[in-house]
């Protein structure tokens, strides 16, 4: 089946994106669900990251700009979340989003997706993830990230659907304003809620997953929380509460620290000139 036929409708006022009728699954327990964070947690670093770099592919800012974002991917990458740096990719990527076509953003998540997502799926969350399609649960992902990339990442992926960040569009164009509230911390948990009233889901059965301290509201509020490549805060509070553990990355996270961070400042150099190439 083609990309073009697995892309959904996309409503720009909903941060709701459910994959194609043929794609979703049939049956199974009633009101069970799962729920997946994407960004390292059903893949390594962050999918904004990507759609950024896309968008400097494409000339909407400038060299300077892509090499603070290529810093903050590999800070996430090291050391997890940081607020300070998500809302700063997030403000930069709504002001460089105001006139783009909403079409044309759609085309740029199927792109992101081959080009730089696919292969930084995590195997193991993306067993989890069709483990629960089999056992007939419906698995949606929920993310910051905008809606249409996130809507990408689940079809491709063959999942029921995406929550995601909802930039307004009027008139076929962004305005580079949202349309209700970025979705992160909290507002993960308020989404999920909706989505549940609104899908007959029994959140006591059903299950999240997440790698940040941040998404603890939403993890709190399904009956069965787990923890997929934790921060350390995450780790800790997931081990106090006898949360699952699951970490996909290579070797034992502490031990491979001290060398990302010896070879952090060549890792930034190496994405400075990659960007540099691409303006090439």
């Amino acid at each position: 089946m083609s990309a073009a036929n697995l892309r959904p409708a996309i409503n720009p006022g909903s941060s709701t994106v459910s994959a194609s009728e043929e794609e979703a699954p049939i049956g199974g327990p009633a009101g069970e669900a799962a729920f997946f964070d994407v960004d390292n947690t059903m893949m390594r670093g962050a999918s904004l990251f990507h759609v950024a770099r896309k968008m400097y592919q494409r000339r909407a800012f400038t060299l300077r700009f892509a090499a603070g974002l290529a810093w903050k991917q590999l800070r996430f990458v090291m050391r997890g979340e940081n607020m300070t740096d998500i809302h700063a990719v997030r403000d930069a990527a709504l002001a460089f989003a105001i006139g783009i076509a909403h079409e044309d953003v759609l085309a740029l998540g199927e792109e992101v997706y081959d080009e730089m997502i696919a292969s930084k799926i995590w195997p193991g969350a993306r067993a989890l993830a069709e483990q629960h399609l089999r056992n007939g649960r419906r698995v949606w992902l929920v993310t910051g990230t905008p809606v249409e990339v996130a809507s990408v990442i689940a079809n491709r992926l063959g999942l029921t659907g995406a929550l995601g960040t909802v930039g307004e569009v009027a008139d076929g164009f962004y305005t580079g304003k949202l349309v209700g509230e970025f979705l992160h911390g909290p507002a993960k948990a308020v989404a999920v809620r909706d989505l549940a009233e609104k899908e007959g889901l029994h959140l006591s059965r059903c299950w999240g997953y997440s790698d940040s301290y941040n998404d603890i509201p939403l993890l709190s509020i399904v009956g069965h929380p787990v923890a997929i490549n934790p921060d350390h805060r995450l780790r800790k509070h997931a081990r106090d509460h006898n949360w699952p553990i699951y970490d996909f990355r290579s070797g034992r996270r502490a031990a491979t620290l001290g060398l990302k961070a010896a070879t952090g400042a060549g890792v930034v150099y190496g994405l400075w000139r990659g960007f540099a190439r691409m303006r090439g």
